[in-house]
This record gives C-alpha cells, structure tokens and sequence, in this order.
C-alpha cells in the first residue's frame, strides 16, 4: 500500500459500541497528525475479540468520522477477516523457538505468584512467571505465549507486501537476557519497560482460541504500511510488547505519539466501561472544537472543513517540533 509523503498513520477503534468524546480526541489527532506530514490516514476496525463487538457499531463509528470530516484514504480494513494472517505470525514465532503453549489459567498463575512471593506489579494484570517455558507435562494447551527473555532467540523475517506475509527465512539468533525495551514517544518523551519482569511472556492467542491484540495490531500494522501511530495514552503500555513483537518478526519499528485522554466526571478515563455517552455528531463543528481542546488546538472558524484546515496549521507549529529527526 502506497503512502503519500512517506506517512502512514491510522485509527484503530474496536466495535464495541459508538464513538465517545475520547476516542474522537485519537481519531482527530491522527487524522491532524497525518495531514500535517501531508500522509495518509486509515481507518482499521479491531474486531477479533468478537464476544465483545456490537452489531452495527462498526458503521455507526464510520458515520461518525464521516460526519466530522474524517474519512480515510483508503478502503477500511477490518481485523476479522484476517485471521490467516496472524496464524503466519505465530507460526513463524513457533518454528523460531520464540512461542510456546501454555496451560496455566489466571488462577494457576496468580497461585504461583504468590508461592513464590512475587508481589503483582502491574494494575489488573498478573505478571506471568514462565511457568509453562519448560512445557506443559501433560496438561492440555490453553493459549500461546511468546518468549520474552532468558533464551536464545532465533528472529524470522517476515516481509509484508501488499497486506500478504511471506515468511522468507531465519536471520539470525539474538541472545537476550530480560530485554529493556527504549522508545521515544512524540509528546511523552523518552519511555522504557523490562518486558520480561513487568509483563513477563504475554499472550499471542487466547485460551478461547481468539488472538490477542498485541499479536493482531503488530501484523496489521506491518501489512498497511503505518509509520506512525497516535492513540490515546491509555494504550502507551502496550508499546514495549509490541516493539518486542516487532522485533522477533522483523518488522518496522513505527513512532509513537499518546494523547491526552478525556477523563470522566469521577476522573477515571472516559470509556465505554465507564458510562462514555455515544458521540453526538449532530452538530460536528461543536465537537471538533470539544475535541480539539483537549489537544491544544484553539482555532475558530464557521465550518467544519475550516475549523479542520486551521487545525492542521496549528497542529503541525505546535507538535511537529517534537518528532524525532
């Protein structure tokens, strides 16, 4: 897929129901960002975790966009129908030694947690302790985990070339010991995570047979092309595991920028799963402008499509600085 000025950004929405104020801020600031590098902007629906997807919700957020001016470049890509490809990844990360199955359920790992006296370090989530890195005896495959630290590492390359991969051959082998990983977020600054202590060897599909996120976004993102990705800061967490992903399949490393989030009268992030009311888009001038806001951008004008030229101005004097030459 071809990029115009060498740019490549995209929104990423789940349909789990209709956009809220939040997620119009990341949809804005990718599509400014976009125009600002004179690039293009796509619009990719993540929808492989069905059970939670909403009939109709993908073309209610299409509306949505549509109605503030925010149309991709290109035809939308939905993450359901690209199953085959994930498969490729993962067995590409199989035959390389870099996946293994796991039989371990959220009780068994929080119990091994605690055995071993490991405090939980991350919110919500339980730092997986490798208990299956020696193989299953006997026990029944749950989920594929990937191998994040203390072994040899064989990377594939896998090439992406009109949206088909083709895994091409073993590079070469990479020795790692609990990998730091470093990367420069566009407005957040310098960011790091030790993947193997404070994730531990994540998730590449799920005990219930669906693939995992991290998996699905990293692939995708390969397949379009996308040299930069801006989303909410909500998601900043996620950047490490997929940078390590990134790199055990030899695919391109893009940049980084994460929003600021809308926060919710209680002051947690607004979300679906915090009562976000569906986005009015009867007025759309008076959205952008919300939205707008919440990124700096102060601009007037009577029309959407002015509101959104004088956006994209300002948006490339005020953030463009930040990018990494």
């Amino acid at each position: 897929m071809s990029n115009r000025g060498g740019y490549s950004g995209r929104f990423a929405p789940s349909p789990t129901g209709p956009l809220h104020a939040g997620s119009l801020v990341a949809a804005l600031a990718g599509w400014l960002d976009a125009r600002a590098h004179a690039g293009q902007w796509l619009v990719r629906i993540e929808d492989v975790d069905t059970p939670r997807c909403i009939p109709g919700a993908s073309q209610t957020i299409l509306a949505q966009l549509a109605a503030c001016g925010l149309e991709p470049d290109a035809p939308v890509v939905y993450q359901s129908q690209r199953s085959a490809f994930y498969g490729q990844a993962l067995d590409a990360l199989i035959a390389a030694g870099l996946a293994y199955p796991c039989a371990c359920t959220r009780q068994d790992i929080a119990l091994a947690l605690a055995a071993s006296g490991t405090p939980r370090q991350r919110t919500g989530e339980l730092v997986y302790p490798g208990t299956c890195r020696g193989g299953l005896h006997g026990r029944p495959a749950r989920a594929w985990r990937l191998l994040t630290a203390e072994s040899e590492q064989i990377m594939p390359v896998v090439q992406v070339m009109s949206g088909v991969q083709a895994i091409e051959s073993i590079a070469s082998a990479l020795q790692t010991t609990s990998p730091v990983v470093a990367w420069h977020d566009r407005r957040l600054g310098p960011q790091s995570q030790d993947v193997g202590r404070e994730v531990g060897d994540f998730v590449l599909r799920r005990a219930d047979g669906l693939w995992a996120y991290q998996l699905a976004v990293v692939v995708d993102d390969a397949a379009q092309g996308v040299t930069h990705v801006v989303r909410g800061k909500d998601l900043a967490d996620n950047t490490a595991r997929q940078i390590v992903l990134q790199r055990a399949l030899g695919l391109p490393q893009p940049l980084y920028l994460h929003t600021p989030l809308v926060l919710g009268s209680n002051g947690e992030k607004l979300s679906k799963q915090n009562d976000a009311q569906a986005l009015d888009v009867s007025n759309p001038l008076t959205v952008l402008r919300e939205a707008g806001a919440v990124l700096g951008i102060t601009v007037r004008a009577d029309t959407p499509g002015d509101w959104l030229a004088l956006a994209v101005k300002q948006w490339r004097l005020q953030l463009m600085h930040t990018q990494p030459a």
